[in-house]
């Protein structure tokens, strides 16, 4: 079973939430992408979102947008991304998706990123640009290389279209909870109830909510309507404050427990 699977069949059958943390690979450095995936996950972070640094990230705000672009200036490429997968997994069995736009795997060629990504430890593919009417051969790709295929449901996509979505996706949701791009927020948005609610009508995956979420009462009201928390800008914003600093990898970590615990019930 892929190992997405198998965290949130455990997390429901213990009755707990999950906590996805995102980070940009490369940002600092690629070795500090390793050590925190693999602290993350002794940290109690159950899956590993890990952004492939591209030039032209639309789908970001300015946070992620710079650690990008550190990512690059880092020397960060997707192959390079590969072997610090390949390096996590030596010490780290916690599942890690690759969060990517669509230009990085065609340069690539489709068919091999997905070969080369399985056999790196890549459990799914989160491609920000590419909707399913799109997709072409690529689901039936991630289908026979065991990965999994997640897709984003915004707030404004109407029910028919979440309906095509959601039942074209397998490992989980993710449901961006604001309109816009990426970023930190001093709220959670008043719908998250009510989309939610409308995704389970089509599809019995778990539902991952993302975009905004800053700091453990965020954590634990967005919980209460979804299967996981997503945390990207908020860890990020860590990373680049104590990004030249040697004890990074326990600032970042200090910073995610409390966030952890909000969702545990600790």
């Amino acid at each position: 079973m892929n190992r997405i699977d198998e965290r949130f069949a455990a997390l429901r059958k213990q009755g707990r939430k999950g906590f996805i943390a995102y980070i940009g690979a490369g940002d600092p450095n690629l070795e500090a992408t390793r050590q925190l995936g693999i602290a993350f996950d002794k940290a109690g972070v159950d899956v590993l979102e890990l952004g492939v640094p591209f030039s032209d990230p639309l789908a970001d705000g300015l946070v992620n947008q710079l650690a990008a672009q550190r990512g690059l200036e880092s020397g960060t490429t997707p192959p390079k991304v590969l072997q610090t997968v390949a390096a996590i997994r030596e010490e780290s069995q916690g599942p890690i998706v690759l969060y990517i736009y669509f230009n990085l795997m065609h340069r690539w060629g489709v068919e091999r990123f997905i070969r080369d990504a399985a056999k790196a430890g890549v459990d799914g593919l989160l491609v920000l640009d590419l909707p399913p009417e799109e997709s072409e051969n690529y689901e039936s790709l991630m289908r026979d290389a065991g990965l999994r295929n997640i897709y984003l449901v915004a707030p404004t996509t109407p029910e028919d279209r979440i309906e095509k979505i959601v039942t074209r996706a397998t490992g989980f949701i993710y449901y961006i909870s604001r309109e816009g791009v990426t970023g930190m927020q001093e709220r959670v948005s008043d719908n998250i109830a009510s989309m939610t609610a409308k995704i389970r009508a089509h599809t019995a995956l778990p539902i991952a909510v993302g975009f905004g979420v800053s700091n453990p009462d965020q954590a634990r009201l967005v919980g209460q309507n979804a299967e996981a928390v997503v945390v990207g800008s908020a860890i990020v914003n860590q990373i680049a404050k104590h990004g030249k600093e040697a004890d990074l990898v326990t600032r970042v970590t200090d910073f995610i427990t409390p966030l952890i615990n909000a969702l545990k019930g600790r």
